[in-house]
């Protein structure tokens, strides 16, 4: 029994062996559960051609490890499974073309016994999706979407699919039903079919989510708190509370399982969007890969509250000065963490239902939708930072004096001074129906604007336009959605920040149509503009203080560069009249042209070498024929042992090819 249990040790001793060699001669970055399964099958298909071929015909049980390993059929048998192991490897990563590595990825610093669980579960899981999917026909279905009929069965069986597949697939479909700019109307309609019923969380979790989350005990921080919700999602629920100091506030609670679910249905999410858009061209034409992982980002920033308090600051400081009053609510940031939000209490209802408020309250329905767009302008083009989710429901007017009021930050967008200055070339080209200003404002809102084709695009933003000519109204959700799709067919790709913000224009205008159904969010834009410009130009008369001391800054920043013009122009001219001013330009000035060459270089000398290896073992193998002497065995050995790292090498770079093509 002992001697059995000394060749299991020993077996599993250089199973764990194989498993770290082959680990590192594949890539640091491969997938745990085929290079689990690889070590698995090679160690046991190559133990029993060896334990049948050789070993029980020794007495091999009663020799010590030493002896066993330092035999020259036991290297064999140990070089045998290291090779198979990474030729099992590379069959492995040839049948799976959707390169499903993410959750692994993310696992990648737990221990060995919860990643192989985790990777089992969510294959599991992800075995299911896939199921659904091909159950409800979206595979089949893809195939013939060119007529409108087969384009309803296509959303029919994607809806079915998500709501089938429950959790963050549902919520992914909530999300995807707002993207109108991508989605046909068709779409649109199954895709807000799909509602997530959730219960509400138990008394007694409540208590022990806010005793757990806030410094103090419950009864210490409030004077009272309902437990039933005022509103639940699959995320979070919200409750009226008032603190000890009597005001009136709400409190936001994350659900305990959250972050864990969240996790994990992210990772699947993610693996299902890879596996649609290696299978499908309108998939990946869609961007369906990036919707999720662009969705997937956000949601994991939503599970933490604490970005979402610090959202709120960010905004309500933007707007500190401006000219267009919106409220937001005040953040109790002492009792504020990842786990829980405490802020205002405001009196308001949703735009939606606001008509009795509208009337009582004797506001102007385009005044008040005109105060919130300026106000989204100004957060959008000049502050930087803007509320990415305007729907009816996170705008309310304020049943006091009528204000409006911004629920909800945590969705925000953030955009840089080049995408500002983009977006509003972009609007201004719009509102002039000029192709030039429209053209130069995208190709700053793009991430690969040298790639465009000016010549062709101008005509196809031209055909656009002329769509939109000469109409009381121009359709923003129409307008966004074909300049979506003009991008995507030239190869372009909006900045994440940019796509957002076009996304919640056209939320926003659904929202200011639903205040009052006339209002044209360009025609607006044009007098903001104005409004804007007028002011800017009137503001160094206004604030005669305020413009001297920026001068006075804008100059100490530019006097030291002054001082060093006529130097800089000396040496310039010198060089000139010496010839020593040359033009440079290669495929390495660019970092990621540089990158890419580095690696293909250094693959080919990989590729070299192996090749050298096999070249030279062939030759020692047939000049090893010709000789009858006892150091024939020597050429053998060394001819064997080329031909062994010639097939590791190309095994590596089959491997590595594949996963570049992949990505």
């Amino acid at each position: 029994m002992l001697i059995v249990v000394k060749f299991f040790i020993q077996v599993m001793v250089i199973s764990g062996f194989i498993y770290f060699v082959s680990g590192r001669l594949i890539g640091s970055t491969i997938n745990f559960g085929r290079r689990i399964l690889s070590v698995i099958i090679s160690v046991s298909l190559t133990s029993f051609v060896y334990w049948y071929s050789y070993l029980r015909h020794t007495n091999f049980l009663k020799e010590s490890m030493v002896q066993t390993i330092t035999e020259v059929s036991t290297l064999v048998w140990i070089g045998s499974m290291l090779l198979i192991s990474m030729l099992l490897y590379l069959v492995f990563e040839l049948f799976d073309p959707s390169g499903i590595t993410a959750s692994n990825q993310r696992n990648g610093q737990k221990s060995f016994v919860l990643r192989l669980r985790n990777y089992w579960r969510q294959q599991k899981r992800l075995r299911q999706v896939l199921k659904i999917a091909v159950t409800n026909g979206v595979v089949q279905t893809i195939k013939y979407t060119r007529q409108r009929e087969n384009e309803r069965e296509l959303a029919i069986a994607f809806r079915k699919t998500l709501e089938q597949c429950g959790g963050i697939f549902i919520k992914f479909g909530q999300v995807l039903s707002t993207r109108k700019e991508l989605f046909s109307p068709i779409f649109i309609d199954e895709l807000e079919r799909l509602q997530h019923n959730v219960q509400p969380l138990p008394h007694e979790q409540i208590s022990q989510i806010l005793n757990n989350s806030l410094l103090h005990s419950e009864d210490k921080v409030f004077a009272s708190f309902r437990k039933d919700p005022i509103a639940a999602a699959s995320i979070g629920q919200v409750h009226r509370a008032r603190l000890k100091n009597y005001d009136e506030v709400v409190v936001k609670l994350l659900r305990p399982e959250v972050k864990s679910f969240m996790r994990d249905d992210l990772a699947i999410l993610e693996e299902f969007a890879n596996w649609l858009t290696s299978k499908s061209t309108w998939a990946a034409s869609l961007g369906f890969r990036e919707l999720a992982m662009s969705f997937a980002d956000g949601l994991r920033e939503e599970i933490h509250l604490d970005i979402e308090v610090r959202n709120t600051i960010q905004v309500t400081n933007a707007l500190k000065s401006s000219d267009y009053k919106v409220r937001i609510p005040k953040v109790y940031t002492e009792y504020s963490n990842e786990n829980i939000i405490v802020m205002e209490y405001v009196r308001g209802k949703s735009v939606a239902e606001g008509t009795g408020e509208f009337q009582r309250l004797h506001v102007e329905r385009q005044v008040f939708a005109r105060t919130i767009l300026y106000s989204f302008f100004e957060q959008m083009l000049f502050s930087g930072i803007f509320h990415a989710d305007p729907h009816p429901g996170n705008i309310l007017i304020d049943e006091v004096d009528g204000t409006p009021i911004l629920l909800d930050f945590g969705a925000v967008g953030r955009l840089g001074t080049t995408q500002q200055e983009g977006l509003k070339l972009f609007l201004m080209g719009i509102q002039l129906n000029d192709v030039n200003t429209l053209y130069d404002g995208l190709m700053l809102l793009v991430e690969n604007a040298d790639d465009a084709d000016r010549a062709r695009m101008e005509q196809a933003i031209n055909q656009i336009l002329l769509k939109i000519s000469y109409v009381d109204r121009i359709p923003t959700e129409e307008l966004i959605y074909s300049l979506f799709t003009v991008v995507r067919e030239f190869g372009l790709t909006f900045y994440p920040a940019v796509a957002l913000a076009l996304r919640s224009l056209v939320t926003l205008e659904g929202t200011l149509r639903v205040i009052d159904s006339q209002f044209d969010i360009f025609t607006e834009a044009k007098e903001f503009s104005s409004t804007y410009m007028r002011t800017s130009f009137l503001k160094p008369f206004k604030e005669p203080r305020a413009t001297k001391a920026r001068l006075e800054e804008e100059l100490s920043m530019l006097i030291p560069t002054l001082r060093k013009m006529p130097r800089r122009v000396d040496q310039l001219i010198r060089r000139v009249e010496s010839g020593k001013i040359i033009l440079h330009h290669d495929v390495f000035s660019d970092e990621q042209n540089a990158r890419f060459i580095s690696h293909l270089f250094a693959r080919f000398v990989l590729l070299l070498v192996g090749i050298t290896f096999g070249i030279i073992s062939v030759a020692l193998l047939a000049i090893s024929q010709f000789i009858h002497d006892s150091y024939a065995v020597y050429l053998n050995t060394a001819a064997y042992l080329g031909l062994f790292l010639c097939a590791i090498l190309l095994v590596r770079l089959s491997i590595q090819a594949l996963r570049s093509m992949k990505q």
